[in-house]
């Protein structure tokens, strides 16, 4: 089964993949060309958690700016935080940097070709390390993320959650890699999972291993992968200030280095975290200004919803204030603010602009 479906697969990708910005299609690999392992690492990280048609701005920017590992690492950290705003997860943007510099000091500006040594370096986990092994130096590694972990259930018919099997697939996966092509291999398995075997409503009249699938053939291929029991995400309350000054400038402050969005722009807020609310109302403000309620906010993050009541004043930029700097609302796009900061700044702004 296992050449069947090899084969099967890298036919049906050399006609129907993807094209993607940080990939070479398959008539450029035969003709000799590699994947460069910058650009597979980049757009892998790029792509945890976080959609291909989100990614694929952001990926283009990030190589308009910095062409090369070698540029990425001679970049402040903070402008590489402000060219990530948005995308989420911002431990990725901070590990990106701390990887670009020891690949660029210690190892000549070149990406190690092996998986262990891939996972030595921050941020690169097995399936990243295993995704830029395989695509990059065409090394037999077993990539398994979601679309693949959907496919395989599917394939073999797997009937505990995803999550308690996670060595099984990732076993199976090593088996139904190809010593030839692994890379091509990998992403076939992908854009199978993206295009054809989704998670709802998979299209498999039109998938080219349907005759090896076991849940295709016994009638019930969307009750995999099985799913455990969703749990209901906590909810954490908090408060965020949004000052600005006469000529609407918006007053920023920097949030630590470690921790949730660590190192980001933010307004200034109360001490909420994942695990604990934070003040609520004026009196947690980190001044005193005659602050004004602007409505409420929610942000869902991975394993809690936010509920930010946010408050503005207008404040004029003088001694008072020393904590942060003022950025234009014109400028706001070029800071490094997550997308519930941005929310916040927009609660405040729109309600100012209602109440005139």
């Amino acid at each position: 089964m296992t050449d069947v479906v090899a084969k099967s697969l890298l036919r049906w990708y050399d006609r129907h993949h993807r094209e993607l910005p940080w990939r070479t299609s398959p008539r450029e690999r035969a003709a000799g060309r590699r994947a460069d392992p910058y650009h597979v690492w980049l757009s892998e990280i790029m792509l945890q958690q976080t959609t291909v048609q989100a990614v694929k701005p952001y990926f283009q920017s990030f190589l308009r700016q910095w062409p090369s590992v070698v540029a990425l690492a001679d970049a402040p950290a903070d402008d590489i935080m402000k060219a990530w705003a948005g995308l989420g997860y911002y431990s990725r943007a901070r590990n990106l940097k701390k990887c670009a510099d020891i690949i660029a000091s210690e190892h000549g500006g070149r990406f190690p070709e092996t998986e262990p040594a891939l996972k030595a370096l921050p941020g690169i986990g097995d399936y990243t390390a295993a995704a830029i092994a395989a695509i990059a130096f065409d090394r037999h590694a077993a990539v398994v993320d979601g679309n693949i972990e959907r496919v395989i259930s599917r394939l073999e018919k797997i009937e505990e959650p995803v999550r308690a099997v996670k060595p099984r697939i990732r076993a199976l996966m090593a088996d139904l890699t190809p010593a030839n092509r692994p890379g091509d291999f990998a992403q076939s398995m992908m854009d199978l999972g993206a295009t054809i075997c989704t998670p709802k409503r998979p299209a498999c009249s039109l998938c080219p291993v349907n005759a090896q699938c076991k849940a295709f053939r016994d009638g019930d291929p969307d009750l995999y992968p099985v799913k455990p029991p969703k749990r209901k995400k906590p909810m954490r309350r908090g408060a965020a200030y949004v000052a600005v000054a006469p000529d609407g400038a918006v007053l920023l402050r920097r949030r630590a280095e470690k921790g949730l969005l660590g190192g980001m722009s933010e307004v200034p807020n109360s001490d909420w975290t994942a695990r604990q609310d934070g003040g609520l109302g004026p009196q947690h403000a980190p001044f005193e200004a005659e602050w004004v309620s602007a409505g409420t906010i929610v942000h869902v993050f991975t394993h809690f919803e936010l509920r930010l009541d946010v408050y503005r004043a207008d404040v004029a930029p003088d001694d008072t204030v020393t904590d942060g700097w003022w950025t234009q609302q014109r400028d706001l796009a070029g800071e490094a603010l997550p997308t519930v900061m941005k929310k916040a700044i927009s609660a405040a702004v729109d309600s100012a602009f209602k109440q005139r």
